[in-house]
Parts: C-alpha cells; structure tokens; sequence
C-alpha cells in the first residue's frame, strides 16, 4: 500500500467524502508536476539538496518529489504532524 493510500484510508475512518477530497486533491496538484516541474520550492529537510528534491504541503500532508531531466519521482507523502526525517 502507498503513503497516499494509507493516508487516505486513515481518513476514511472519519470521513469517507473528506478522504476522497485530500486524495484527489493531492492528485491534482502532482499531475501539474508533469507541465511545472519546478513549481515548488526546494526541500528544506533534504541534506545536501541541489535543487530537484522539493517539496509542496496540502491538507497538512507533506508531498516529497525528485525532479530530474526525464523524470519526477514521489518520494513521500507525510502527514506534518510527523517528525521530519531527513534523507
């Protein structure tokens, strides 16, 4: 199971339409990565970050992404409550 997965199941607990908001909402702001890469900023817990990890938050979950010449990579979807981990 993914993070995003798991982050929505959480939710779903509480509250199923709640759940599907965040998760289509996190959808939607990765497909734009596809056409604006760069649109967020660089990711302040990446040690030694030359610029293509960054990082957007939604809905108090942390969106961690690899952006390169032929690829974007999620690296990891966190709720901000969480303890930051460096990587």
């Amino acid at each position: 199971m993914t993070q995003l997965e798991e982050a929505v199941r959480h939710i779903a607990l509480d509250s199923v339409p709640q759940a599907e908001k965040i998760r289509l909402a996190i959808l939607l702001k990765v497909a734009r990565l596809a056409t604006h890469p760069a649109v967020y900023p660089p990711d302040k817990y990446k040690k030694d970050n030359n610029g293509n990890f960054r990082a957007f938050e939604l809905y108090r979950y942390r969106i961690s992404y690899y952006e390169s010449a032929t690829e974007i990579r999620i690296l990891r979807v966190r709720h901000t409550s969480r303890e930051p981990k460096e990587y």
